[in-house]
């Protein structure tokens, strides 16, 4: 007699695809330890972040000295996002950054004090600098030098998934890098071709001036670049049919929006059981995700989460992101989400509004949401609501206010402008399911003959119901 052994099924928590994707990417994070990399390809300095111990170092410029603490907390967290152990955190007041190195000379002696007592591997600038400064600064520290714009195009890239999030990243990393490439040794400076005159140089076919491998590799780059920005067309092309068919559809749009980690993607969550990525962590969320979810009186549409927004964003980024970020500009509402529990609030809302303006969503009506109100003192709740009398304050994670969110976005929806009564028959299902999906519905009763409505729907919807009139 055969004895069958089965197996024992465990019960396995029900995983959202953001949990997985969660998961997924705690289990790629970079390994304490490792040394840093430079990874020569085609003997072009292409630079893998890979950061472990690092010094920060910001120049303050204007306003106060809490601002510039703020600035540098905030790269702090970005260099953590990163994969990296912050060791120290330098700042030197200026009127403005020195054009050879960032910082001064005397400072620039004692980051290399700093560099070489905490064992650090790499520098972090809070600043955009040009390749001249990033080449001589790392000349005199000895170790690789980072700004704060490399840094972020680095996260994008760890946290970009889709196709479109991809071709986006790459294409915002190559525009930085194409001013940046530099000879690794003295390599770069050879020539394909051969002599002109007098010996055989590269042969036949081969001799004159030739091309540099630095100019090959610009060469390459701008190809690629090329062949990024017409893939991420289509793909744009792609995007607006689909949002094409939603207004058509007469199905208002709602973006949320706001600066990174503010809690964005908790709330639409927390409005749609949506299931993505929620992470504490800087730019968790690039690719945008869209669901349908309806107001308390039956009207439907559609919440789409954004990718954050952060204090000097990379005109890279901004670029390179400009057809994601139209779903925005396109959209009926802004919800724009504010930690706050953030030193800074009021930071915040000035450099969303500032992106906001360069994609032309500025002109679209906006909400303000507080968020995380539960992790916020009353004093600055109280000093919020005096700046922002019109704010709606919720709490993604414990629930308060999202009742409150649901009504205020509701009141702000875009309304059909034509009012009319119709007798629907009982097998017109299709229109009166219409109705309910881009329409709002005042009144519903069931007569003999069919679905007697009040509704208030789109001159379109209203031009198919006019046969129906009573």
């Amino acid at each position: 007699m055969r004895n069958t052994y089965q197996t024992p099924v465990l019960d396995e928590p029900d995983l959202t695809s953001g949990d997985l994707e969660l998961e997924e990417r705690h289990s790629l994070r970079r390994v304490a330890g490792l040394s840093t990399e430079l990874t020569d390809i085609t003997e072009v300095e292409y630079r893998q972040l890979r950061l472990e111990r690092v010094v920060l170092v910001g120049v303050w410029t204007e306003g106060s000295v809490t601002e510039a603490e703020n600035s540098l907390t905030e790269l702090a967290a970005l260099a953590e996002t990163a994969g990296s152990e912050v060791l120290e955190g330098l700042i030197q007041r200026r009127k403005q950054p020195d054009p050879a190195t960032f910082i001064g000379r005397g400072k620039v002696d004692e980051l290399r004090d700093v560099v070489v007592s905490t064992g650090a591997d790499t520098v972090i600038c809070d600043g955009e600098l040009s390749p001249s400064q990033l080449r001589k600064l790392e000349e005199e520290v000895k170790v690789k030098v980072v700004d704060r714009t490399a840094l972020i195009l680095d996260i994008f890239a760890q946290h970009a998934k889709s196709r479109e999030g991809k071709a986006q990243v790459e294409l915002a990393q190559l525009q930085y890098l194409l001013p940046r490439l530099r000879g690794w040794g003295a390599t770069l400076s050879r020539q394909t071709g051969g002599a002109g005159g007098g010996g055989n140089g590269g042969g036949v076919g081969l001799r004159g001036p030739g091309e540099t491998k630095l100019e090959i590799d610009r060469r390459r780059i701008n190809t690629r670049i090329a062949k990024l920005r017409r893939e991420i067309k289509a793909m744009k092309t792609v995007r607006e049919t689909k949002r094409s068919r939603r207004t058509a559809s007469g199905v208002p749009a709602v973006a949320i929006a706001g600066y990174t980690n503010a809690g964005k993607s908790s709330l639409l969550n927390r409005l749609t059981s949506a299931g993505v990525l929620v992470e504490d962590a800087l730019f968790a969320t690039l690719d945008p995700t869209t669901r349908r979810t309806a107001a308390e009186d039956g009207r439907v549409f559609t919440l789409s989460d954004t990718v954050g927004f952060v204090r000097h964003l990379p005109h890279q980024i901004v670029e390179a992101f400009r057809s994601t970020l139209e779903e925005v500009a396109e959209a009926d509402l802004v919800v724009h989400v504010l930690d706050g529990a953030h030193p800074d609030p009021e930071g915040q809302v000035s450099a969303v509004r500032e992106v906001l303006g360069e994609v032309g969503a500025d002109r679209i009506p906006e909400l303000l949401v507080v968020n995380k109100c539960d992790a916020a003192d009353e004093e600055t709740i109280l000093r919020l609501k005096r700046t922002w009398p019109d704010a709606v304050f919720v709490s993604a994670r414990s629930g308060f206010g999202i009742d409150e969110l649901h009504k205020a976005v509701a009141d702000r929806l875009p309304r059909p402008a034509v009012d009319l009564r119709v007798l629907l028959p009982y097998d017109r299902g299709d229109l009166v399911a219409r109705v309910h999906r881009s329409g709002q519905v005042l009144q519903s009763r069931h007569l003999d003959d069919g679905t007697e409505l009040h509704v208030r729907v789109d001159e379109q919807l209203a031009a198919e119901l006019s046969a129906y009139h009573c």
